[in-house]
């Protein structure tokens, strides 16, 4: 079991919090705001109104033993960039930061931030690869130049095995997993012969990943 601390209580910040507390983690909640912590009282491991821009607040609540903090104030540049501050300098050991554009994540990585996300460029990412590919099932970015995707194994695929296909060379991607209604193989041996069912999880940069997402 882990202990996160969530700052900011909007619909991301609450999402992640109630997500992360039914996956059996510790939880606490912080806001300004009296309403958004009531609301969400009941269904965390603790709910607390404080101004997560005063580092001594951030202190007496504890949150230097957590080992996680999402600060999800993304509406509020000031509130978001003081409360990363506060976190880093607290020695928390990973925080994650939300941010509504480019430029506010420039900004928060430059702070220390370990992971900026900006949720609706990362729905828009899935959402833009689903559509452009039928058998692209998930899509998550890496990086500017890699990412991994989940595609329904394609057709001229099934019935070969990994040697044959040689993926890796032919394409330039990696196939990290396998999912079919079996279960999961992780890092699936050159012997593993494609089924219909299977779901490929597949490791590449774009332009590779594009070649795939089209066979």
């Amino acid at each position: 079991m882990k202990s996160y601390v969530v700052i900011g209580l909007g619909r991301f910040g609450s999402s992640i919090a109630c997500t992360l507390c039914s996956l059996g983690n510790e939880v606490l909640a912080v806001d300004r705001h009296v309403d958004l912590v009531q609301q969400i009282s009941g269904d965390v491991t603790n709910a607390v109104v404080a101004d997560a821009g005063d580092q001594e607040v951030l202190r007496a609540l504890g949150v230097s033993d957590c080992d996680c903090a999402i600060v999800a104030i993304g509406d509020d540049l000031a509130g978001s960039v003081m409360a990363t501050m506060n976190l880093k300098e607290l020695g928390i050991p990973m925080v994650v930061c939300k941010a509504n554009d480019e430029a506010h994540r420039r900004i928060l990585l430059k702070l220390g931030a370990d992971r900026v996300v900006i949720p609706e460029h990362e729905v828009a990412g899935r959402l833009a690869h689903s559509l452009s590919s039928p058998n692209v099932l998930d899509y998550i970015e890496l990086s500017n130049d890699y990412g991994i995707v989940e595609v329904s194994a394609p057709h001229s695929w099934i019935g070969k095995n990994f040697r044959e296909l040689n993926i890796r060379a032919k394409l330039g991607v990696t196939v990290i997993a396998v999912k079919n209604p079996n279960g999961v193989q992780v890092s699936p041996t050159a012997d593993y012969v494609t089924k219909e069912a299977d779901v490929m999880v597949i490791l590449g940069d774009y332009d590779s990943l594009s070649v795939v997402q089209k066979l």
